[in-house]
């Protein structure tokens, strides 16, 4: 809003300083600024107030060390992270950009379904809280509205180049340019392709999925797109969510996440450095760097309460979040191959889960006793029950989560 505000004072009355809030790096940086502003300052308020209210985590004794101490633990400290994204996001960033829209709305979507379930658990005493298949509805849901939104909206869309032919009938944005004796035009289309990491020609098309139906599979693209939003925004989501079992681990892995988003978001949405990296160029996409450092603040600035030993946990209200905004957030910015290189820490928890469930359903079955995989699952668990602290777990899984970032962004020049 205030960026709506100081465009206009700028063009109509040309107030000094004003400029500065036409830079995307500029507005980022105050975005990041506020949010740790909103989430140190007025965590240790909500923090205070959970504990009048009595909302504490009732915890399973599950044999780890030191895990009964966590009993009573203010729970629902998501709230304060969805108050520092939101509220720079709204002041700072273009709300009238359909990204910045999309992702407020996954913010809401998702941690208003986190909510429910926390107070399901903490106000009614329901330890199972929302029914699984009531999570899986509403992150679906999303997935539709993303997908949906991403195929139709007019101002989703690529810049492609097409060689040699130049007279284009198409009424959509067009610029012409010469390499040695080639001409080229670059033209905004919507498009169901993605980037793809380790391949020269860097893209995937997602209608070819269905080349083997002959000539006509590009009428079912928005379908097979549909598809993998869904499937790409539950595994992020319930990935993030199962990570937040210990002090500050998805908290601290998110940040990491949030800022390579952020890079990414950035150079997808500039000419010069899509162009030189090779990648899809996504008009308008690099707003969502307002949005990413709001994200980052938010995530670090709730560490400040939420490392070991922690003084509030997110709960649901923030892990169903967190995991559907970078999953929506990599979607937008057509990053979400990269999905299981950059959230390797979230990929390695959930199927950790898989793996220990799948194992010892089948041997229960085939030898009239369930065995087990790992001593205890998620991962995090397993490395808890050999005796590691959860600081150094956490420590140790943050470098990890470093190292993959770093990964991620050396995939762009890596092919």
């Amino acid at each position: 809003m205030l960026y709506l505000l100081f465009e206009y004072l700028h063009k109509h009355y040309d107030i000094p300083g004003l400029r500065l809030f036409q830079y995307i790096t500029f507005r980022a940086s105050i975005s990041i600024i506020l949010s740790l502003v909103i989430t140190t300052v007025y965590g240790r308020r909500l923090i205070d107030y959970l504990h009048k209210k009595q909302v504490g985590e009732t915890v399973r004794n599950l044999g780890l060390e030191g895990q009964m101490q966590k009993q009573g633990t203010p729970t629902m400290g998501g709230i304060i992270i969805l108050l520092g994204i939101l509220i720079p996001t709204l002041l700072f960033a273009n709300i009238s950009n359909i990204y910045v829209i999309l992702m407020i709305i996954t913010t809401i979507w998702m941690g208003a379904i986190g909510f429910l379930d926390d107070y399901i658990k903490v106000f009614k005493k329901n330890k199972e809280g929302l029914a699984g298949r009531f999570k899986v509805v509403g992150q679906v849901g999303l997935g539709l509205i993303v997908g949906t939104t991403m195929y139709f909206h007019p101002n989703i869309v690529v810049r492609e180049t097409v060689q040699d032919n130049v007279k284009s009938t198409s009424t959509v944005p067009m610029v012409l340019r010469q390499k040695g004796e080639t001409f080229y035009y670059t033209q905004d289309v919507k498009s169901t392709k993605t980037n793809m990491p380790f391949y020269k020609n860097n893209e995937f098309d997602y209608a070819k999925v269905l080349k083997f139906l002959g000539g006509d599979y590009q009428k079912y693209a928005f379908i097979i797109f549909l598809i993998f939003t869904v499937f790409i925004i539950t595994a992020v989501s319930n990935g993030a969510n199962i990570t937040d079992g210990i002090d500050g681990l998805a908290t601290g892995t998110s940040a990491v996440i949030g800022i390579t988003l952020g890079i990414l978001a950035y150079v997808s949405g500039n000419t010069i450095m899509a162009d030189y990296l090779n990648i899809m160029y996504i008009p308008n996409s690099a707003e969502l760097m307002i949005f990413a450092g709001a994200f980052v603040g938010a995530c670090v600035g709730f560490l400040w309460y939420n490392s070991y030993p922690a003084q509030i946990f997110m709960g649901d209200t923030g892990s169903l979040a967190i995991g559907g905004i970078i999953a929506a957030f990599a979607l937008m910015i057509r990053k979400e191959l990269l999905i299981p290189i950059l959230c390797g820490i979230f990929l390695v928890e959930l199927v950790s889960v898989i793996m220990q469930v799948s194992y010892f359903k089948y041997t229960k079955k085939k030898f009239g006793e369930g065995r087990r995989i790992f001593l205890m699952s998620p991962l995090h668990h397993h490395y808890q029950k050999k005796g590691y602290h959860e600081a150094k777990i956490v420590t140790r899984f943050w470098i990890i989560g470093i190292m993959l970032a770093i990964m991620t962004i050396v995939t762009l020049k890596l092919r």
